[in-house]
């Protein structure tokens, strides 16, 4: 369900029912800038426009994410936003650990969704569901209150998702979320709108887009602008698209994107697709699914163990 309160979408969270804003802000990105007062001014920026949905991660910029989120969150903004972050353990006592830690860096008793991060490997799975696995620290964390919902995420092959919500069903769990690409060109190439979305959408589950420009390469084909590239993910039956704000102008888009966002035709959606068909054939500009660079785990394989 979509509703427009003000200037800002605001969709609910599968099953969970929970209403949260259209556009969430990207995590990682406020941990890029120089400054923390730039990031908190941008946190606190997006969640007086009405944007609701923080994304986080254990180890984004190790732990300056969540440090800066924390900040920005003081002063009755926590009590306004959704809180999501995502840890990196795949063993129980590992995952106790890390989620401990994104509350004391997020300042706060309970974040309202953990998701496993990073399942972007065939075994990952089972490994969360092992019988001393990571899900097992996730459920505890629930019944005493540190969490409220539990998800995951990836970003290389939906192939990978498939299997994780089959293994999760097997240990008879269903996730409240699932975070995955979705954008113009994913819909051509090893495609999580075309093999994923559709069975989120089936069984509740939350959908949780992100990479709507493809890390920032989308824009520069110059074959789609920015705002071609939210509207789209916004047209998909997501209930959050997460996007990345590392300045004010980047936040202002996204807003731009919102005020602007007309439910798209099949006309429209088909004449984005035929643009950047061949752009998107083979995965070149999707670096996150084709290439090991944006593998944090693959580089720091301790932060599973």
């Amino acid at each position: 369900m979509t509703r427009v309160t003000g200037k800002m979408l605001y969709r609910t969270l599968g099953r969970t029912g929970e209403r949260v804003s259209a556009i969430g802000l990207g995590g990682f990105h406020i941990g890029v800038l120089e400054g923390e007062e730039e990031a908190i001014r941008i946190v606190r920026g997006a969640i007086d426009q009405g944007i609701t949905f923080m994304d986080n991660c254990w180890d984004y910029h190790e732990g300056r994410s969540e440090i800066r989120m924390g900040k920005a969150l003081r002063d009755g903004y926590r009590e306004k936003v959704f809180l999501m972050s995502k840890i990196d353990g795949r063993t129980k006592v590992l995952a106790a650990k890390q989620v401990d830690e994104c509350l004391r860096r997020l300042r706060t008793d309970c974040i309202d969704l953990m998701q496993h991060h990073e399942v972007i490997r065939m075994e990952d799975a089972d490994a969360i569901f092992s019988e001393n696995g990571a899900n097992g620290a996730l459920l505890e964390a629930k019944k005493a209150g540190k969490i409220r919902y539990i998800g995951f995420t990836g970003h290389k092959d939906p192939v990978v998702h498939l299997r994780t919500l089959e293994v999760a069903a097997q240990h008879g769990f269903r996730f409240d979320t699932v975070q995955m690409p979705l954008s113009v060109f994913d819909a051509h190439f090893r495609s999580f709108e075309r093999n994923v979305l559709p069975l989120l959408i089936k069984n509740e589950i939350g959908v949780l887009g992100m990479k709507p420009f493809a890390s920032g390469t989308i824009p520069q084909t110059g074959i789609v602008t920015g705002i071609e590239c939210l509207h789209y993910a916004l047209n998909l039956p997501a209930s959050v698209v997460i996007t990345g704000m590392d300045s004010m102008a980047r936040l202002e888009q996204a807003l731009e994107a919102i005020r602007t966002f007309q439910p798209m035709n099949r006309e429209a959606v088909a004449e984005l697709l035929a643009r950047t068909h061949d752009a998107a054939l083979t995965g070149k500009h999707e670096g996150f699914k084709t290439t090991h660079e944006f593998d944090a785990t693959a580089l720091h394989p301790e932060w599973m163990r």
